[in-house]
């Protein structure tokens, strides 16, 4: 892990906006130097990420934005029935996200959260977003995604 001096600001360490790959590492590792927690919120809309990010902004602080499956499916508006919906919404989110971010001038985890083997097709729709930006922009869509397999079998 890095050793980051607890006299560094959170500015000195990474740059505001979504962080991705070293810039995540950085931001873990800070906290976990300084002793805080960043808080994660699931957000269903670009109103509930705006209201995260303002908070964030308020209080100075790194946030992580999430979605889940049932968020994403929100996001895109529940009258769409369609198998990938809940994709739809979720990159939707991610890119308004991606847009607004930097202007908050924190830095933001976008995370999706907790996808179990019955939403795998999900979670591949997410990786696959994930490589077209990286394709265009040399990092990632989201910066972490949680592959959730607690109720799998031990064996």
């Amino acid at each position: 892990p890095l050793s980051i001096s607890k006299m560094s600001t959170l500015a000195d360490i990474v740059p505001p906006g979504v962080v991705t790959g070293d810039n995540l590492v950085k931001l873990l590792d800070h906290a976990r130097s300084n002793g805080y927690a960043i808080p994660a919120v699931n957000c269903t809309s670009s109103s509930t990420v705006n209201a995260c990010l303002e908070a964030a902004k308020k209080y100075n602080s790194p946030i992580m934005i999430q979605v889940s499956n049932g968020g994403g499916a929100f996001m895109v508006g529940k009258a769409i029935k369609e198998a990938n919906a809940a994709i739809a919404g979720s990159v939707a989110l991610a890119m308004h996200v991606r847009s607004v971010a930097k202007y908050y001038g924190v830095p933001v985890v976008l995370h999706s959260d907790h996808c179990a083997k019955k939403l795998l097709p999900w979670f591949d729709g997410m990786l696959k977003a994930d490589e077209e930006f990286y394709a265009k922009y040399g990092e990632p869509l989201f910066s972490s995604h949680m592959l959730d397999l607690s109720e799998e079998p031990d064996e």
